[in-house]
């Protein structure tokens, strides 16, 4: 389920902002950017989310700012240098040393200052102007920490609302086809018991034709009634779909119940459609019926929507 959420929350000379965005996934997914400085509280991130998204992709980018890790960065000139002077050398090295400028260019020369800033997204070449960047005070986590989760918390909120008015809508079109499948199971439900005897009308007509080809008759070959009835009770065994339908509807019946529930059902829903499909399997297969075999594929065709739309349900 998609959705986004936003939240500021200030005190004195501190701000935290978090910004939440949801796209869909199966499972559980957390992509988070904080600003540099505060990785220990990033532990503080994923439990909360968890608490209202069980299902979905979450990407969560945490900026805080007003603190003494806010006073900005610094280029690192030693580690630049060095940079350079190993490309200039490998460059030379391998006899390309006109595809770098060489260290006397760099550095000689303010023309040659423009490729610079290519090597300013390699490691250690920008640090943070406080070299204790990465050492807050516990005093101070904990204060910031704590804003952090009250903005957490206010941008979930919004989040869940914008998921929850997503999932009403999901709702609707779900007990809609839910109706769809009842009628059309109710139809197979009702075409069930005439399987046995279109299967003996079929099977007499195929054999009276074959013997009349041969210039024979049934009463010729010895086949009475007995052994029709004696053939239609194996196939009607075989052929019996009753036990598919009671399940049919007892999936169906918990898959509307599973939709009522307050509770996360997502994972659920995504079970009972896999159950659904299977037993609608089993009945195309064991009823070869031509009216049949068409409600099972209109059927398949809504519980594969079923199936797009409940693998992204809360």
């Amino acid at each position: 389920m998609t959705g986004f959420g936003s939240a500021v929350c200030k005190a004195e000379n501190v701000s935290v902002a978090v910004e939440l965005k949801a796209v869909n996934n199966r499972y559980f997914k957390l992509s988070l950017r904080m600003t540099d400085g505060f990785s220990a509280l990033e532990q503080r991130v994923e439990p909360l989310i968890r608490r209202v998204v069980e299902r979905g992709s979450i990407n969560a980018h945490v900026r805080i700012v007003g603190t003494r890790n806010d006073t900005g960065y610094r280029i690192n000139t030693a580690v630049l240098q060095s940079y350079v002077k190993q490309l200039s050398d490998a460059a030379a090295a391998i006899g390309r040393a006109g595809y770098i400028p060489l260290w006397d260019k760099y550095f000689g020369r303010t023309d040659y200052l423009t490729p610079l800033d290519r090597l300013t997204i390699l490691p250690g070449v920008i640090t943070p102007e406080n070299d204790d960047a990465d050492t807050n005070s516990e005093a101070e986590n904990e204060i910031i920490g704590t804003m952090l989760e009250r903005a957490l918390r206010e941008a979930l909120g919004v989040l869940h609302t914008m998921r929850k008015i997503e999932g009403e809508s999901m709702a609707k079109d779900l007990t809609t086809n839910v109706e769809s499948l009842r009628l059309l199971i109710d139809k197979i439900t009702e075409l069930a018991p005439r399987i046995a005897p279109h299967y003996r009308q079929r099977l007499k007509e195929r054999i009276e034709k074959a013997m009349a080809e041969q210039g024979h008759s049934l009463g010729d070959a010895g086949i009475g009634d007995a052994d029709f009835v004696r053939e239609l009770a194996v196939y009607a065994d075989r052929c019996d779909i009753s036990e598919e339908l009671v399940r049919f509807q007892s999936h169906l019946e918990q898959f509307t119940a599973a939709m009522l529930s307050k509770e996360s059902c997502g994972r659920k829903l995504d079970f009972l459609t896999q159950e659904l499909f299977r037993e609608v399997n089993t009945i195309g297969s064991k009823a070869n019926d031509a009216d049949i075999t068409k409600y099972v594929v209109e059927i398949k065709t809504i519980i594969e929507r079923i199936r797009e739309m409940v693998q992204n349900i809360e």
